[in-house]
């Protein structure tokens, strides 16, 4: 069991991520239809766990999507093939389906999400991230919850994540208002 470690904000962060977007456009060909930095290192001055988020928009959750990543030594993980569902959210059929990827050894520890474009787990990495690099404040207050949760539970990602998962419930509603009365959309989310 890795322990879970929340480390200081890396500006180096966002020219990593853009590293390894050019890999991914080249393993997934027209598979990718958006490839977006997800996450908390994609939150400008929020800490993380040094690990890069990415999310891949795809027109379907295809076996060709997976040989083609397979193939560039990206490892599936076929037990994470669903996201968390907030609360109040509709679970529609395939709604919150995923293909879960770890980076291949050669590079630096990263997580790929390839979803559906427009599906709602899609929207909700984009929404969640662009509402953190909006607000300083539930910026600062999610690193807050994250540090101790770590430090309360660095050794037991289960009771992290089930402490985790229902506070960002709560900031995904705040950034879905915020969303409503910004005109905040999928096709304007900042993809830098």
């Amino acid at each position: 069991m890795q322990t879970i470690v929340i480390c200081s904000y890396s500006p180096a962060w966002p020219a990593e991520f853009s590293s390894l977007r050019g890999d991914l456009l080249l393993a997934l060909g027209g598979h990718a239809k958006r490839i977006s930095h997800i996450g908390s290192t994609a939150v400008p001055g929020l800490g993380a766990k040094d690990i890069i988020d990415i999310q891949v928009g795809a027109a379907e959750l295809s076996q060709d999507v997976v040989s083609s990543l397979e193939a560039a030594e990206y490892e599936f993980v076929a037990e994470h093939r669903r996201d968390h569902v907030p609360q109040g959210e509709v679970c529609s059929a395939g709604g919150w389906d995923k293909l879960y990827f770890r980076g291949p050894a050669r590079v630096r520890p990263i997580h790929v999400h390839v979803r559906i474009s427009g599906n709602p787990n899609h929207r909700y990495a984009l929404l969640f991230r662009d509402y953190l690099r909006a607000h300083d404040r539930a910026r600062l207050t999610v690193e807050l919850i994250k540090r101790e949760l770590a430090r309360l539970h660095g050794d037991d990602a289960d009771a992290y994540y089930a402490v985790k998962d229902p506070v960002y419930d709560l900031v995904w509603q705040a950034a879905h208002e915020w969303a409503l009365q910004t005109g905040w959309s999928e096709e304007r989310a900042m993809d830098a």
